[in-house]
């Protein structure tokens, strides 16, 4: 089987999904970049991938481009992410298998589809291929919700994510050596409006005050940094508070283990929030927004994580609050959360699924796989706990 995944530049989020392609495929497996990653992201701790062995870069001449098109044609299995369809339009003309990958296209609201522009570009996009050949991997528990407004892919949606690196741990051991009495609660995002950091704070103002033996690391950059700055300084938390900067991704992993409890607070505009595999996959409690797209496939409340309502304090307070007072709890959630992303939302566990999905589309086969990658993806409920 030769397999061709399309996106705009290859990253840490798509190598080691790709890596464990690449593992049972071989040269059979490209992944082809159409942009050069931007400047930012390698300043922000992106790794760069241009080198990598199975990553062939479209943008740097025609020759590159025009294989890369070339492969559009010739694979028997195409997946394109956020990658022009131009690189694959002969293809499509042959109505060749073709899995397509998204996050939910209604980030603003469900009124957005009634703007001209937006239901234009789902219709052309999406629905006139309702018959075609084509498949919709979700990379987004509410992607299925703006599709069947458009009707797009009936039956032909398939759950699907970011697949993050997972390492190999000893639960019981990184467990036992989490702090035991202070508990060490992180955030890790960029400092923008709809990632709100200041939920954070204001959250260590309420635990203060309810006399919690805590501390709350904040790691990363942005425009709103100097805001949280003074909202610390104003609720009086400068004691409980840490705000690290940015650092490499490795560094963000060793404290996710050290950590205790991971709060994630973003609002529907987090996509997927890659950041929640990885929290989960270094045994932290999670607390996560009903309205992040990872989290109503990854989180079972309870039992591997807990879910709050996105944007209310009470509610992050009541979750979080829970766990503080129950310590037993955090270790049975922080270790269903590491089998979790281990057994089931893993990269090799979705290299697995999604070459058994191909191949049955390829062979005119039926099958069925319950839970995880390449599971059918229906409606998501918009409820929160």
């Amino acid at each position: 089987m030769k397999i061709t995944f399309y996106s705009n530049f290859l990253n840490h989020h798509q190598t080691p999904f790709c890596a464990e392609l690449y593992s049972l495929l071989g040269d059979d497996f490209t992944f082809v970049s159409t942009e050069k990653i931007p400047v930012e992201f390698l300043q922000g701790g992106y790794e760069d991938c241009t080198d990598y062995e199975y990553n062939l870069n479209a943008y740097i001449d025609d020759k590159n481009s025009q294989k890369a098109k070339q492969l559009g044609v010739e694979s028997d299995v195409v997946i394109i992410g956020a990658a022009p369809l131009t690189y694959i339009e002969d293809r499509l003309k042959q109505n060749k298998l073709t899995f397509r990958i998204a996050e939910r296209f209604l980030k603003k609201g469900g009124q957005y589809l009634f703007h001209p522009r937006v239901l234009k570009s789902l219709l052309l996009n999406h629905t006139q291929f309702r018959r075609k050949n084509m498949y919709m991997l979700c990379a987004s528990a509410y992607t299925a919700n703006d599709l069947d407004k458009v009707f797009a892919y009936p039956q032909k949606k398939y759950k699907w994510g970011y697949f993050t690196q997972v390492r190999p741990l000893n639960i019981e051991q990184v467990i036992s050596k989490k702090p035991t009495k202070r508990i060490e609660i992180l955030w890790t995002a960029r400092f923008i409006d709809w990632k709100h950091p200041e939920l954070a704070i204001e959250l260590a103002y309420e635990l203060k005050n309810r006399g919690y033996d805590f501390h709350l690391n904040m790691i990363g950059t942005g425009e709103k940094v100097e805001f949280v700055r003074q909202l610390i300084k104003q609720l009086e938390v400068e004691e409980y508070v840490s705000l690290l900067g940015s650092m490499p991704n490795e560094e963000v992993l060793d404290y996710m283990t050290r950590s205790n409890v991971f709060i994630f607070t973003s609002d529907r505009n987090e996509g997927w929030g890659a950041v929640l595999n990885e929290a989960m996959g270094c045994c932290c409690a999670v607390v996560a927004s009903h309205l992040i797209g990872s989290v109503p496939y990854l989180i079972e409340h309870k039992k591997n994580g807990l879910i709050f309502k996105t944007g209310d304090l009470q509610s992050l307070l009541v979750q979080t609050e829970s766990l503080l007072k129950d310590r037993a709890l955090i270790d049975q959630l922080s270790a269903n959360a590491y089998q979790t992303i281990v057994n089931e939302w893993g990269p090799k566990q979705a290299a697995i699924n999604f070459m058994l999905l191909a191949k049955s589309k390829l062979d005119g086969q039926v099958i069925s796989i319950e839970k995880g990658p390449c599971s059918l993806a229906r409606r998501t409920l918009v409820e929160h706990c």
